[in-house]
């Protein structure tokens, strides 16, 4: 996993961090990413519209609290046919190992791909923000992306938050 070396957390308009995360290996990731193989991937190869990055910790208290209300999300998105396929969810373990990130995944059954940050690489190309954070990132064509909103904790529920999505990311 690459990153590259920023100082500041991104922001609404700039390009999401050129970086790279393994595909994932159960089959069921995979699909859900639109993505084949082995190896690496960039973000803007995910196939959809939007894309929701969650940056936790499995040591972060309000990364806890928030895991059901992120569930509930995921869940709404997946269960709405306007929805489904548009947009996806990723979460990004800073500072976890993939058993770290695994246990967090078992623990508070996420249903949507994690990754593990083990030595804080991707932390540093988002600028070091504390968790959780959220980007929300519009997927253009020509392998580019935008983040057209960012947000440290305060998850307001999956309904507000969805609606929020939609609206900044041009769905609504």
């Amino acid at each position: 996993m690459v990153g590259i070396p920023s100082n500041k957390p991104p922001e609404k308009g700039e390009s999401f961090p050129s970086i790279q995360l393994p595909i994932p290996k159960p089959p069921s990731e995979k699909a859900y990413l639109g993505l084949s193989g082995e190896g690496l991937f960039r973000i803007p190869q995910i196939k959809a519209k939007v894309l929701i990055v969650e940056i936790f910790s499995m040591y972060c208290p309000h990364c806890q609290k928030d895991a059901p209300g992120v569930n509930e999300l995921y869940d709404r998105i997946e269960k709405n046919p306007d929805l489904k396929g548009k947009i996806k969810l990723i979460g990004i373990g800073v500072g976890n190992t993939p058993f770290e990130v695994e246990m967090f995944k078992k623990t508070y059954q996420i249903p949507f791909p994690l990754f593990p940050d083990r030595d804080y690489l991707l932390h540093k190309a988002f600028g070091e923000v504390r968790t959780p954070y959220f980007m929300v990132v519009k997927i253009k064509g020509e392998g580019t992306s935008e983040i057209v909103h960012t947000q440290l904790g305060g998850y307001p529920g999956a309904e507000a938050f969805l609606e929020l999505v939609q609206k900044v990311s041009g769905l609504k």
